[in-house]
């Protein structure tokens, strides 16, 4: 047998994928978790040799879980967490902690230049993306402007700088290929949308060197060859990266205008394909890249929301309710009388507001708790208040194009909480549907390295899709459901609206 291997490199953790590479059944996977570093209030750094040795430790597992050799991987796809900025040198050693896509460290620098009407307005309709701490623009200028070695290294022409896919792909082939691809490079805000170049005006702007940057190919693209590694043989192609919630889309069959999907992982994300039509929001879903093929760009809207399952991981390992994630929905279906939680709000913003929103100084918090408020109550609460940020995303989703959402597929290792999904369909009045492979995003980078490796033209792939399960409307809760999404409503506008 001959397998395609994808390496899934997430913010909580790396999982390694193997998938049939005739069939493109899904084999197995294993994944490892690493350390989330949190040095000051909100920021957020990961140890990128704790990266790479996740990838290092997931690759060697899933080779020997399955019996399978390093010999047997006919190509290789990537995805990973998007906006994550990565500092090394030439020879590929670290040379600052990679800044995470939460980390709110440049929101003073980033509201100065949103001060600047005229500028934001250019930064808009060049990226597709508000000018925000998210992106990887701000965090490469901080470390450029404060971290003495990769000023040193910038002085010394030895500085690269790049999201987690050119990192990984560098190290893979041993420092011969030096690349991303269009989906990760829109999430720089360095990206011209229309032509899918960096754009010299921003390089100016945040003072980044052009050499500094990888270059830009198709999502679908002979990116290089292993080398050197000890976990995996000589001369395997990698053929495929996408941004993580790109591949997730890709993952669900979702390659054509139209089609839309939603992600719960750490933080949850919709995106909706609109082909090669270049989409402007006017509710505050972002612009960006879906995939480039053979020259051609296509576009996606995005909502982001910054937290999902990380809610659910911070009652577990700050508050210690819960042991393990799947224990809240066992808390949460204790709630047997819903007037119980009818005024109490879980707003998970640990990491700011982002789409539609856009309030990088929002604070989680927990509103309208009295005396007997429990355990069962807080837990149903927080999948409720995941499930209303989504909503949020939706709405703004239908605002921007006008379509009414009648389903939303779904994927994320969330989706195995049966009461989020329900109370996701209850509250965006659609029915949530559940794909037997639940693991979009890795298997969304298996395909796409499929087809980088000419084995499949994409139109082939379109009935490889297959629903497990679906989730509809509990007509008798909608009462219930639309005095409490009022209540959501008012009291993001009172108290976390960034005016």
């Amino acid at each position: 047998m001959r397998f395609i291997l994808s390496i899934d490199q997430g913010t909580t953790g790396t999982t390694a994928c193997l998938i049939d590479a005739e069939t493109f059944l899904f084999v197995g996977k294993v994944n490892n978790e690493y350390p989330q570093l949190f040095p000051h209030p909100g920021w957020v750094e990961h140890n990128l040799n704790d990266i790479w040795s996740s990838v290092e430790l997931s690759v060697t597992q899933v080779l020997k879980t399955f019996n399978v050799q390093g010999s047997q991987i006919v190509s290789i796809g990537i995805t990973n967490q998007r906006e994550t900025t990565c500092a090394f040198n030439k020879d590929g050693l670290p040379l600052a902690n990679a800044i995470v896509w939460q980390d709110r460290r440049t929101n003073e620098y980033c509201q100065q230049l949103k001060s600047q009407n005229e500028l934001s307005a250019k930064i808009k309709t060049l990226t597709g993306l508000p000018i925000e701490p998210y992106f990887s623009a701000s965090k490469m200028n901080w470390l450029l402007k404060n971290n003495q070695a990769v000023k040193l290294a910038s002085q010394n022409s030895d500085l690269l700088l790049g999201t987690v896919d050119t990192f990984l792909l560098y190290r893979l082939t041993d420092k011969i290929s030096f690349k991303t691809d269009a989906s990760n490079a829109s999430r720089t805000m360095l990206m011209n949308l229309k032509n899918a170049s960096w754009d010299q005006d921003l390089l100016k702007l945040f003072e980044i060197k052009s050499e500094q940057l990888a270059s830009i190919e198709d999502s679908f693209h002979h990116f290089g060859f292993t080398k050197n590694l000890s976990f995996l043989p000589d001369g395997i192609p990698i053929t495929g990266i996408l941004g993580d919630q790109q591949s997730a889309l890709f993952g669900q069959a979702g390659f054509y205008e139209g089609e839309m999907k939603c992600t719960y992982g750490t933080g949850a994300f919709v995106l909706l394909n609109t082909g090669t039509n270049l989409i402007y929001s006017k509710s505050g879903l972002l612009t960006t890249v879906e995939y480039k093929h053979k020259g051609i760009t296509y576009y996606a809207l995005e909502g982001s929301s910054y937290i999902a399952g990380a809610a659910v991981q911070w009652l577990r390992d700050n508050l210690k309710i819960i042991s393990k994630s799947s224990e809240i929905e066992t808390l949460a279906l204790q709630v047997k009388n819903l007037d119980e939680l009818k005024n109490i709000l879980f707003f998970p913003f640990f990491s700011g507001i982002g789409s539609p929103y856009w309030n990088a100084d929002a604070k989680a918090s927990i509103m309208g708790l009295t005396r007997d408020t429990n355990l069962n109550h807080i837990s149903y609460a927080c999948l409720e208040g995941i499930a209303m940020s989504i909503n949020d995303l939706l709405t703004a989703m239908k605002e921007d194009t006008g379509l009414a959402i009648k389903t939303l597929k779904v994927d994320g290792g969330a989706v195995e909480n049966n009461l989020l999904m329900q109370l996701q369909s209850n509250i965006s009045e659609t029915t949530i549907i559940k794909p037997k492979i639940i693991e979009t995003t890795s298997y969304g980078a298996a395909l796409a390295a499929a087809v980088g490796s000419g084995t499949v033209e994409i139109n082939q792939l379109k009935n490889i899709w297959q629903k497990d399960k679906e989730f509809n409307i509990n007509d008798s809760l909608v009462s219930y459901v639309t005095d409490k999404k009022k209540l959501w409503k008012d009291t993001i506008h009172s108290f976390y609206r960034n005016s």
